[in-house]
Formats: C-alpha cells, sequence, structure tokens
C-alpha cells in the first residue's frame, strides 16, 4: 500500500507514519512531564517545524540547479523534496540545546523522542517487508493507443530492460497536468530510462486530445481503463509515480506533483548507467 485516503485527502503511508509516529511523541512525553510543568507538546512542535525547515534547504541546497533562482519554488514543499538526515540532524542538535538548558525537559524530551523514532522505526520497517513482497510491476493487462495489448514487466523487457518510471495519471487531475512538461522533458533527456504513462480510466480519445493541446511528444502512453495498476500498487490517488530498477524491482515511489529536483532525487536511486546527465528544464 502506497497511499491512504481519507475523504478528499490523499496521503502517503511514509507521511502517515510519521504523522502516528508524533502522535506516539506526543502522548508519551505528556505522561512523562505530567507532575512537571513542561509544555512538551510545544517543545515537540517546534521540534518538527526546524527539522522540516531543515531537510527542505538541505533538499533545495543539493539541487539547487534544479530549483534556479526561484524563491517560490524553494518554499513550495508540495513537491515532497526533503533530506530527512540532515533534518533529523538538526532537530537533534536543537533537542540536545534545549535539554542542556532546561533541566526538567530531559527526562519528558528523552522519552517522547525515544518513543517516536521507535514507532516510525518499527512501522516503517513493517511496511518495507510489506512492499518487499510486492515490489514488482503490477501484472495488469494495458493498452497502447494504438490498440494493442501489454503490460508493464514485459514492455520494460522489451525495452532492454532499463529502468522504468511508470506515472499513474488522468487529464482532469491537475497536479498531474503541471508535471508533465517535467517528465517530458526527463523522457527526452534521459535515454537510460524507461518512461510509462498509465493513463488512469480514461479513453484514447480523451487522452490524444490532452496529447494534442498540450503539445507533447510522449512515448508509451498507455491506458489503463479499470485502474488496475493503481489498485495493485495500493494506490488511489494521482498523480502516483513508481520507479523500478533495471532488474523490475520497486525502489521508491512518489505521491503528488513531481519536481524537476525531487524527480531527479528518485532517478538517481534507479539509474544504472555512470555519469547520467541531470534533468534540465525551463520554467513554463
Amino acid at each position: 500500500m502506497l497511499s491512504l485516503t481519507l475523504g478528499p485527502l490523499a496521503i502517503s503511508v511514509g507521511q502517515a507514519l510519521i504523522v502516528v509516529a508524533l502522535l506516539v511523541a506526543l502522548v508519551v512525553g505528556k505522561l512523562s512531564a505530567r507532575r512537571r510543568d513542561v509544555a512538551i507538546g510545544d517543545v515537540l512542535v517546534n521540534l518538527v517545524l526546524v527539522g522540516m525547515v531543515a531537510a527542505r534547504i538541505a533538499f533545495v541546497g543539493h539541487y539547487a540547479s534544479s530549483y534556479g533562482w526561484d524563491p517560490l519554488a524553494w518554499i513550495d514543499i508540495r513537491d515532497g523534496g526533503f533530506e530527512i538526515i540532515a533534518g533529523l540532524l538538526v532537530a537533534g542538535l536543537y533537542a540536545g540545546y534545549l535539554a542542556w538548558r532546561r533541566a526538567t525537559l530531559r527526562r519528558p524530551l528523552f522519552f517522547a523522542l525515544f518513543a517516536g523514532m521507535l514507532t516510525w522505526g518499527l512501522t516503517g520497517g513493517v511496511l518495507s517487508v510489506m512492499e518487499g513482497q510486492a515490489s514488482r510491476p503490477p501484472q495488469a493487462s494495458l493498452e497502447t493507443l494504438a490498440g494493442d495489448t501489454t503490460e508493464l514487466a514485459g514492455l520494460q523487457q522489451r525495452e532492454g530492460n532499463r529502468p522504468m518510471v511508470v506515472n499513474l495519471w488522468a487529464t482532469w487531475c491537475p497536479p498531474c497536468r503541471k508535471e508533465m512538461p517535467v517528465l517530458e522533458a526527463a523522457q527526452k533527456e534521459r535515454t537510460d530510462v524507461l518512461f510509462v504513462f498509465a493513463n488512469q480510466g480514461e479513453d484514447e480519445v480523451t487522452i490524444q486530445d490532452f496529447i494534442d493541446q498540450m503539445e507533447l511528444e510522449l512515448a508509451h502512453v498507455l491506458l489503463d481503463r479499470r485502474g488496475a495498476v493503481g489498485q495493485q500498487v495500493g494506490s488511489a490517488a494521482l498523480p502516483t509515480t513508481l520507479f523500478y530498477d533495471a532488474e523490475g524491482k520497486l525502489v521508491d515511489s512518489h505521491l503528488g506533483e513531481l519536481s524537476t529536483a525531487t524527480l531527479e532525487r528518485a532517478l538517481e536511486r534507479i539509474a544504472t548507467t555512470p555519469g547520467s546527465s541531470t534533468i534540465t528544464q525551463e520554467n513554463p
């Protein structure tokens, strides 16, 4: 399972695990501080904010060439661009500083952070095992715009067992429409990677009209009339992008709109060609 749908809101399972870990940390922290006059909830929220800001700054700095001089893109966290290790490191240093300054904070903060990290680690480990058991491309029957039948694993094999990016999208989905030029540019630039555009639930006329209207040049546009790929990978939200290595193993996934930077990061994880060039795109 890659995403959870809560009414009109869809979040990735990874994001949901972070929320659960934070809630556990809050509960444990408050229980530990119940006899002390310590606002542990405020402290934990501040730690999360500090960590997120640090993780975002580190990510934007790492992929500065992709973001360019666009401050709005720097702060647009909808692309999911964070350096988690950098964020945890800065948050940990800040927690240490707070504990050093306030002795009454040390015990509840320690128990809260320990409980939160333990929850995140255990649930993340269980999720990794579950994903590892179903990490191959879904065995769904898809159609080309010409009406031919194909499926993802067979297509990857026929295309030379290149790493494969599978984008689940629809023409009515605004984030899907916005990220298409990014994916188109990557498809042209990265010939060592196979890009597949699996439309969810629409007909060939609607899809072709969209491609013509957007003036896109996309190879491997496929029709998934019943949304079977999304069902099999456990994601009902669009867009969802799946990243498979050359052996057909799911290495990464992304829920929501991709930016040039977040796509570049994911491609780094599946690329097998040394010295592959980076993706560049002019702002629309």
